[in-house]
């Protein structure tokens, strides 16, 4: 008797990253409506974890994931997860990245393959091992296993229609085999609450990961210039190596803007709601990289600031355009225009009612569009496209 659905991701979770809060919804989506799931990630330790049951109907396996180095661990959590499905059997098999994806081609045409495309390797690997793009033969190897995972998968999810483009255009998938499915935001979570009144000083906020696509740098400069006009400072919460952190913290300290930035940890969904309430306005500085325009994303950042009641100032980027309009739903920015960014702070500043107008508006517009109830539904719906449902997973 085959087990109903296993969700596989070279990822931990629970984690403070937006890939943990995406893997959360979908497997709670997946648990409610077909009883149950199981989620097979990375764990802490050097042996494989007893399951634990980690939300309401999903069975949670934490596999090592041990080495010195990327392809180490990726070896050593393939290695484990090929002895963990040598004794089980699936109707569909959902995973996130070639990482994993790799053992899991020999199930073809007996379990039912989900891709979830959110970021291919090829593209995103040279931004944290950038001797990666002169290495042909690692390359070549990379976009093999992305080619055979994408021809193996019976559906590819993606979060964003510009990834869409890029699977079909670069990567000849037929469209007819993706479906686009955007991140949402848990609104209990993330409320518009009433602002503090003004005190004289503008409070930006950043937070995600510390990625040099996501242009942080960018949102320090920026700082730096409206400080002879304003009062302004600038909080970023976000994942990141020390070396990342304390780059960040050297730029302000250039710039003499030190006492104005504050570089912290990432921190718990409910935490980060705190931060958001105390924010006057919410940056997304994406860099005009070919991650962020060729191959494309959903910035969760982006919806989750959206939500709540701060409005957000973002790259004028397809992937951005995809989640609202400008002036309605937020500010766009030239890409890579510390100028651009600085005039809009001080606008912002200078114009509290706009903020507060384009605030309500996204938060209503979040509402409507981007909830991770509405991102379940349209997954559930794809899975029962493929014919897998309820009475196939029981």
């Amino acid at each position: 008797m085959r087990n109903g659905i296993a969700y596989v991701s070279f990822d931990s979770v629970p984690a403070p990253k937006g890939a943990a809060t995406h893997i959360q919804a979908f497997v709670l989506a997946l648990a409610k409506h077909f009883g149950s799931i199981e989620l097979v990630t990375v764990g802490a330790g050097s042996a494989e974890m007893p399951p634990v049951e980690r939300w309401p109907g999903v069975m949670h396996y934490e596999l090592p994931a041990t080495g010195k180095s990327l392809v180490d661990r990726v070896l050593c959590f393939q290695l484990f997860l090929e002895r963990w499905l040598a004794t089980r059997s699936f109707r569909a098999v959902h995973f996130r990245s070639t990482f994993e994806g790799m053992p899991l081609l020999r199930l073809r045409g007996q379990s039912r393959l989900i891709f979830e495309v959110n970021g291919l390797p090829s593209v995103e690997l040279k931004y944290r091992y950038p001797r990666v793009v002169d290495d042909w033969e690692l390359m070549r190897k990379l976009l093999a296993q992305e080619a055979a995972c994408l021809g193996a998968a019976d559906l590819i999810v993606t979060p964003s229609g510009v990834t869409r483009e890029f699977l079909t255009t670069c990567r000849r998938v037929p469209r007819e085999k993706i479906q686009v499915i955007p991140n949402g935001v848990d609104l209990d979570v993330f409320q518009a609450s009433p602002r503090a009144e003004p005190n004289g000083t503008l409070r930006l906020l950043y937070f995600g990961t510390l990625a040099s696509w996501q242009g942080v740098e960018l949102g320090i400069r920026a700082v730096a210039k409206v400080s002879s006009e304003m009062d302004a400072t600038f909080t970023v919460v976000g994942t990141g190596s020390g070396r990342q952190r304390d780059r960040l913290t050297a730029l302000a300290a250039k710039l003499g803007v030190a006492s104005r930035v504050m570089v912290l940890p990432a921190v718990s969904q409910a935490e980060l709601a705190e931060f958001l309430r105390a924010a006057d306005a919410v940056l997304v500085p994406l860099t005009l990289t070919d991650r962020n325009t060729v191959q494309g994303c959903c910035p969760l950042k982006a919806l989750e600031g959206m939500a709540s009641g701060a409005p957000v100032i973002a790259t004028d980027l397809p992937v951005v355009r995809e989640l609202g309009r400008d002036g309605e739903h937020f500010l766009l920015v030239r890409p890579g225009s510390v100028d651009h960014i600085a005039e809009t702070v001080l606008r912002l500043g200078s114009d509290r009612p706009l903020g507060h107008r384009i605030a309500e508006q996204a938060r209503r517009h979040v509402e409507a569009s981007y909830t991770w109830k509405r991102s379940g539904d349209e997954l559930i719906a794809a899975y029962e496209r493929l014919g897998i449902n309820r009475s196939m997973t029981s």
